[in-house]
């Protein structure tokens, strides 16, 4: 039974981290490392360490990026496969939260509800729903690692007649334990790296599984082993030859986004030109494998080990693109009237994103609307004392900025330390908020996923600190390189007597 049934019991910890996934694990190894006198608790609304690497349990499911930059910089990756399934991922997540005796301080089958901020007491007072029951805690400081999805509802478009389908419909993020595709046709409708990974998977037993797709995703294909990588750490400490195959492996990174901005045409000749060497003549690239938009207007969709080429070529596996005019009792039908036939009907037709987790915030009894409100450096929020979002990289790998911010974070709370103050809040000058150009928090990017979500969250505008830039490159050095009192985080001792007691500093 707990005793924090009431926000005067609440529990009480220094830095609460919500989620523990990827992000939060690495987050309170960051604060273990450089803050060891603060304590720290995290929440985690499921019962398993893993955040994504533990829900998807679709076939296949594995990283659409290196794991030398998906990885911590702290914990080398060590395998042979530098593009990992999805329990090799967790095996990694679990292996460092018990290394660094991290599972001992989550509380599981803990989810957010809100948390409402105290200037007078320099709190955060958290409401947590806990298998149905409501308890509270309390933190000086919040840090939401929570990712960026609704893990209770996956992206699901209306299809017509639908209710006719005599089969089994499924949707990735809700896959069944006990599902056989042994020998079934399977249509697997989308374009992302879920169906991406999904068709040559289940292609190696179905009969055969079709790709619907309204419209083409570019797609790259790499190998999952990196040998250059693997001789490194041959030769050389695991650190070393870890750091310099990240090192080696943003710069490429960088280098190939920048070239999509400044020459998407030779870019995206170089891609098509791939693919139609590796499928061969058994399908129409120009129509199946290239998009209305620019290479890293969306995200490009990796094929580790040409699988998805070689299940094309073999003839188990097809790709039919066109929109869809509904489903009948034995598949669907396109909108050209093609009848595509199927046993299961996979719908990989996306995410749902999910601010924050869905909680409510409010300050000082003010709930705050986030689109309202100006980022600052894509961890703060103006006007919102002592909460940072980790949110990673849409164009590389999520976890090179989750390291970044965790970092900076553990600077911030050193700051607040060593100079007394208790609450450090991003403050935008009225005339700047007034004049500066707003953006979107993410810029340039048209993906469906992000841009429904994209509306409901902080803007940026175009002068530093109220920017998100999505570049490793440039946060290494607004991160790192920028002193922490930038005149933009406002740092103050809480209020009492009605009197703020600024520290000296």
């Amino acid at each position: 039974m707990n005793n924090n049934t009431s926000p005067e019991t609440a529990t009480h910890t220094n830095v609460m981290i919500v989620g523990a996934g990827l992000s939060g694990i690495g987050a309170a190894v960051h604060l273990q490392k450089s803050c060891p006198d603060r304590d720290y608790m995290l929440i985690e609304r499921r019962e398993a360490i893993g955040g994504t690497w533990d829900l998807f349990r679709y076939p296949g499911i594995r990283s659409d990026s290196d794991m030398h930059t998906l990885g911590y910089n702290f914990k080398p990756w060590k395998a042979e496969k530098a593009i990992a399934d999805g329990p090799a991922i967790w095996d990694y997540v679990n292996e460092t939260a018990d290394e660094h005796g991290i599972r001992d301080q989550v509380r599981f089958g803990h989810k957010l509800v809100s948390a409402s901020w105290s200037s007078e007491s320099a709190t955060w007072l958290l409401t947590v729903d806990a298998g149905g029951e409501t308890v509270y805690f309390t933190s000086h400081f919040l840090l939401m690692c929570s990712g960026y999805y609704n893990y209770d509802a996956g992206h699901q478009p209306e299809f017509d007649r639908r209710e006719n389908f005599k089969g089994t419909w499924v949707h990735p993020q809700f896959w069944p334990e006990q599902l056989d595709y042994t020998g079934k046709k399977v249509v697997v409708i989308g374009s992302g790296a879920t169906a991406m990974t999904l068709v040559p998977n289940m292609a190696t037993t179905a009969e055969k599984v079709t790709m619907v797709q309204r419209s083409p995703t570019y797609v790259v294909s790499r190998p999952s082993v990196d040998k250059f990588a693997n001789f490194l750490r041959a030769m050389l400490p695991a650190s070393w030859a870890y750091g310099l195959v990240r090192f080696r492996n943003t710069v490429w990174q960088q280098l190939i986004y920048n070239q999509t901005r400044t020459n998407p045409e030779r870019v995206t000749q170089t891609l098509l030109d791939d693919v139609e060497k590796a499928v061969g003549d058994v399908l129409d690239v120009k129509k199946h494998f290239t998009p209305t938009y620019n290479p890293w207007d969306q995200r490009l969709c990796l094929v580790p080990d040409d699988d998805l080429f070689t299940a094309l070529r073999s003839g188990k596996a097809d790709v039919v693109t066109d929109t869809i005019s509904h489903i009948d009792e034995t598949g669907l039908v396109t909108g050209s009237g093609e009848h595509v036939e199927a046993d299961i009907i996979v719908s990989a037709t996306g995410i749902e994103l999910l601010n924050l987790g869905g909680a409510d915030f409010i300050v000082d009894g003010k709930s705050i609307n986030f689109a309202d409100e100006w980022t600052y450096k894509g961890v703060m929020c103006s006007n919102i004392p002592n909460m940072v979002q980790t949110f990673g990289y849409i164009n590389a790998s999520w976890t090179l900025r989750a390291d970044l911010t965790a970092e900076w974070v553990c600077r911030v709370l050193n700051h607040m330390d060593e100079f007394g103050y208790d609450q450090a809040t991003p403050r935008i000058p009225e005339i700047l908020a007034r004049t500066m150009e707003k953006r979107y928090w993410i810029h340039d990017f048209s993906a469906g996923y992000m841009q429904r979500m994209l509306p409901k969250m902080p803007r940026q505008g175009t002068q530093m600190p109220w920017v998100n830039p999505q570049n490793y490159r440039k946060d290494k050095k607004m991160f790192r390189g920028s002193s922490i009192a930038d005149g933009a985080l406002i740092f103050t001792s809480r209020e009492v007597g009605g009197e703020s007691l600024r520290a000296a500093g």
